[in-house]
């Protein structure tokens, strides 16, 4: 029989890691708040849960891909009026929690999953969408060996790579705030550049591929440009992703008092690109913070 595994959130790196399961043979139930997505994805031989708790009953492993802490709470423990998928999950159970979330919440996740008689392991999750769908994702995991145990065939359907960075909760969360202190700099910088060739009046598309072909080059910036010169702000990360992100970096450092100041500015364009009224497009959409900045007729559509 298929081994019974959970998938809550149906968005675009949720969506895919269900796909990615599916094909590995598990039997995948599903959660998510949008009807239409949920039974398109029972169309393809997924099971549609009504809600985390019912998931939870029918499932060994629960894996949470919400956008944030509260969310993560919320499909976990919900309320006395409407339990999560806590509540109803067997003693042994792992909840595999990838939201991006603070190390110290994912620590006290840890300790409030352990007292329910169940196992966590704290796993972020990079790559993006596509990566997602095609299980080679990296995950940056952290707690103890029995998770992972009796999680392994999971995560292996998961990810490509799965790196284990210690028994306790918040190592992976620690080093996924910092690879998105990196991944929401870059994309600033690439909006930047952009922003000042264009001003310049640098042909955009030879802008794009002399960058790619030569050292200032970034992951980012290869992949977010062509956003940007097809004039296509659909999200797939959004500009409020980062403005959440990048204050978790700053907040994190902020308890030690460590400075940084790039992670900052970069907060700082992703918050002007916000209350312009672009949080909800593409992340690329930053460069929208610059006056006047418009993409020639021309450009790669």
């Amino acid at each position: 029989m298929s081994r019974n595994v959970g998938v809550i959130g149906l968005g675009a790196m949720g969506l895919g890691v269900a796909r990615s399961l599916l094909r590995a043979g598990f039997a995948v139930h599903a959660c998510d708040v949008r009807a239409p997505v949920l039974e398109a994805f029972a169309a393809e031989g997924g099971i549609a849960c009504a809600s985390p708790a019912e998931m939870g009953g029918k499932c060994d492993v629960v894996v949470t891909l919400v956008v944030n802490a509260a969310q993560t709470e919320t499909v976990l423990f919900g309320s006395e009026e409407k339990p999560g998928a806590v509540a109803s999950m067997k003693p042994g159970g792992v909840v595999i929690a990838c939201a991006t979330v603070a190390p110290a919440f994912a620590v006290e996740l840890g300790k409030r999953v352990e007292a329910a008689g169940l196992q966590m392991i704290d796993a972020p999750v990079s790559g993006g969408a596509a990566r997602a769908a095609s299980g080679e994702m990296t995950m940056m995991t952290s707690g103890p060996a029995a998770a992972y145990a009796a999680s392994e065939d999971v995560l292996a359907a998961m990810a490509g790579k799965v790196y284990r960075l210690g028994d306790a909760h918040g190592a992976g969360s620690k080093v996924k705030i910092i690879n998105q202190l990196l991944a929401g700099v870059h994309i600033a910088a690439a909006a930047e550049a952009m922003a000042l060739g264009l001003r310049e009046g640098v042909d955009p598309d030879a802008l794009y591929d002399v960058i790619t072909h030569s050292a200032g080059n970034s992951w980012m910036f290869e992949n977010r440009v062509p956003h940007i010169l097809a004039g296509d702000y659909t999200p797939l990360s959004a500009v409020d992703i980062f403005v959440k992100d990048l204050g978790l970096v700053l907040d994190t450092a902020r308890t030690s008092k460590f400075p940084l100041p790039l992670s900052a500015a970069a907060h700082q364009m992703f918050m002007m690109a916000s209350t312009a009224g672009h949080g909800g497009e593409d992340d690329s959409a930053v460069i929208k913070i610059f006056p006047g900045i418009d993409v020639p007729k021309g450009a790669k559509q």
